[in-house]
C-alpha cells in the first residue's frame, strides 16, 4: 500500500548576519520574495563582501543544500513506490485536493507488455506525444530485441486498432504466410509495422525505432521469461547471441547484445515505404541463406475489422486466417441460445507443438486502442539465426495451421456516442485462446457497465487465475476519460502509463 505523500511547504530560510542584522530587518519585511539560492554569475554588491557578509553566505548555502536533500529524498521516494514485481506502475499519490488512482488507472494513457523495458518505451512514446500506435509499434519492436523466443522481425503480427476519433476499428495482418526456404518463414514484421504507422502513427518512424536499436547494440538484460526459454530448450542454432562462452545459455540478469540486428533496425528506420522497410532485412537474410530475393515479398494489409453487434454495443476483431471469426461464431451462438459456454477451459489439443507467441496493449482515456500479438510459431521458431542479422526466423510457412493464437478483440459501447465505454482484449499462449476470451467477455457482457469505482478495483478482468492454466490475457480500456489496464495472471505484464 502506497503511503500518501505529505505536502512540502517550502519558506523562506534568511541567513543571520550580525553585523547587518538591525540594518537589514526592515529591508526584509518590504521584501516580498528573494532567490533562495543566488546567482553566481551575477555581479554583488560589494558593500555586503564586508564583515559577516561571509557567514551570510554560507548560510545561504547551507539553506540551499538542506533544500536539495529535501527534494532529492522525496524524488527517490516517489521512484520507490512499491509496484509489482515485474515493474508495474501504480498510481501515485495526487496532489492536495486531487483524487486518486488505483494500480493500472491513468489520466492520459497506458501501456501493457510481457516486458518492463517495452513498456517503458511504449509509455516514453506516449509522453513524447506519440499516440497508442507510436507506443504500441515501438514496444513490438522492443520485444523483438528482448523477447526473441516469443517474438521478432521473422514473427507474424496480427493486429487491432481502434480509433476514438473515427470510431472505425482496422484489422492489420501479416498477408498469407509464405516460404524464404523449406522450412523458414518470409519474414513480414517490418513491413506489417511500417504499414501501420505510416496510416495511423504520429510520431516519425525513425524516432520509434531510437530504443530498440539501442538496446541490441548497447545491450539488455535477459528477463525471467527468456532465461526460462533459453534453459528449456537448450542452445543449439542460438550461440553466440544468446549464450556464454562455454555455449551454456545465458541466465536472468545476464547482458546480451545483438549489433546484427541492431544494423538492420538503423537500416529500416530510413525506410520510406513498407516495401523497402522489409528489404532492409531480406536482402542480408538472402546472402545468408545464398537466395536471390524473394520477388514477391510480404504483402501485410490493412481492412476494416469484422464485427459482431450485441446489446451491450458492437464487437470488433481480425478477420481468417486468425481465430478471431472462430470468436466471433462462439460468441453469436452463446449470446443467441442463452445458456452459458461449456467449460472455458477444456482439455487442450494435444499437438507437436503449443503456439508460442507474444502480446501487447495500449490505450488513451479518449478510447483509441492497439492490440497486437506476434508469434514464431514456437519458442524461438526455426532456430535458424541469421548470422548477418541476427534475426531468427519462424517456421509458421503455408503448410502452417491457422493462427489459432491470434484473436484480439474490442468492445465499443456504442458507435454514436462518443464517449462510450471501449474494452480491448488480446491473449497469447495458448492453442485454445478463442475460447477462453469468449467467456472473458461474456461475463463482461453479463455483468454490465461497470461503475468507476469497480473499473479503480479491477485488478484482473476474471476470476479465473489464468487463461486455461498457461499464457497471459491482456486487458486495457477507456472508462470516464481514464485509461486502465491490467492482465491475467496479475501482475504476469508490467505496465506503465502517465
Amino acid at each position: 500500500m502506497e503511503l500518501a505523500a505529505e505536502p512540502v511547504v517550502y519558506q523562506k530560510l534568511l541567513p543571520w548576519e550580525p553585523s547587518l542584522e538591525l540594518e537589514e530587518e526592515e529591508e526584509e519585511e518590504e521584501e516580498t520574495s528573494e532567490v533562495l539560492v543566488p546567482n553566481p554569475w551575477r555581479h554583488q554588491d560589494s558593500s555586503r563582501n564586508k564583515a559577516g557578509g561571509l557567514s551570510g553566505t554560507w548560510a545561504r548555502v547551507m539553506a540551499a543544500l538542506l533544500l536539495l536533500a529535501v527534494g532529492c529524498s522525496l524524488a527517490v521516494r516517489q521512484l520507490q513506490n512499491p509496484g509489482s514485481s515485474t515493474g508495474s506502475l501504480g498510481s501515485v499519490a495526487p496532489p492536495p485536493g486531487g483524487h486518486s488512482h488505483g494500480p493500472g488507472v491513468y489520466h492520459h494513457g497506458a501501456i501493457i507488455s510481457p516486458a518492463v523495458t517495452c513498456s517503458h518505451l511504449g509509455r516514453e512514446l506516449l509522453v513524447a506525444g506519440g499516440n497508442v500506435v507510436d507506443a504500441g509499434v515501438a514496444a513490438a519492436l522492443c520485444l523483438a530485441v528482448v523477447h526473441p523466443h516469443a517474438t521478432g522481425l521473422g514473427a507474424t503480427f496480427w493486429g487491432l486498432f481502434h480509433d476514438s476519433s473515427s470510431g472505425n476499428s482496422t484489422a492489420l495482418t501479416s498477408g498469407p504466410a509464405q516460404t524464404l526456404a523449406p522450412g523458414l518463414g518470409l519474414p513480414t514484421a517490418l513491413p506489417t509495422l511500417h504499414l501501420l504507422h505510416a496510416r495511423f502513427g504520429r510520431l516519425p518512424w525513425p524516432r520509434l525505432l531510437v530504443g530498440p536499436t539501442t538496446l541490441a547494440q548497447e545491450g539488455f538484460l535477459v528477463d525471467t521469461a527468456l532465461a526460462r526459454a533459453l534453459a528449456a530448450r537448450g542452445t543449439e542454432g542460438l550461440c553466440p547471441l544468446l549464450c556464454h562462452a562455454d555455449g551454456t545459455p545465458l541466465d536472468a540478469g545476464a547482458r546480451a547484445t545483438n549489433p546484427q540486428l541492431a544494423a538492420v533496425l538503423r537500416r529500416a528506420s530510413l525506410a520510406p515505404t513498407s516495401d523497402l522497410a522489409g528489404d532492409a532485412l531480406l536482402s542480408r537474410l538472402a546472402g545468408d541463406l545464398g537466395l536471390q530475393v524473394p520477388s514477391a515479398g510480404p504483402r501485410p494489409t490493412l481492412e476494416p475489422a469484422q464485427q459482431l453487434p450485441v446489446p451491450q454495443g458492437i464487437l470488433f476483431t481480425t478477420p481468417s486466417p486468425s481465430a478471431g471469426p472462430e470468436l466471433l461464431a462462439l460468441l453469436e451462438a452463446a449470446l443467441h441460445s442463452g445458456v452459458p459456454i461449456p467449460d472455458p477451459c477444456p482439455p487442450f489439443l494435444q499437438t507437436a507443438v503449443s503456439p508460442e507467441s507474444s502480446a501487447l496493449a495500449a490505450v488513451d482515456s479518449s478510447g483509441s486502442v492497439l492490440l497486437l500479438t506476434s508469434s514464431l510459431n514456437c519458442s524461438f521458431g526455426s532456430a535458424h539465426l541469421s548470422p548477418s542479422t541476427g534475426v531468427l526466423l519462424s517456421n509458421l510457412v503455408a503448410k502452417s495451421t491457422a493462427s489459432a493464437w491470434a484473436c484480439p478483440l474490442i468492445l465499443r459501447g456504442s458507435l454514436d456516442d462518443t464517449e462510450a465505454d471501449v474494452l480491448g482484449l488480446v491473449a497469447s499462449g495458448t492453442p485454445d485462446v478463442a475460447r477462453a476470451m469468449t467467456h472473458t467477455i461474456l461475463r463482461h457482457l453479463a455483468a454490465g457497465p461497470p461503475t468507476q469505482a469497480q473499473h479503480q478495483g479491477q485488478q484482473e478482468p476474471t476470476q479465473h487465475p489464468n487463461t486455461c492454466g498457461r499464457g497471459t490475457l491482456l486487458q486495457v480500456a477507456a472508462h470516464a476519460e481514464h485509461a486502465h489496464v491490467s492482465s491475467v495472471p496479475h501482475d504476469c505484464c508490467p505496465f506503465q502509463g502517465f
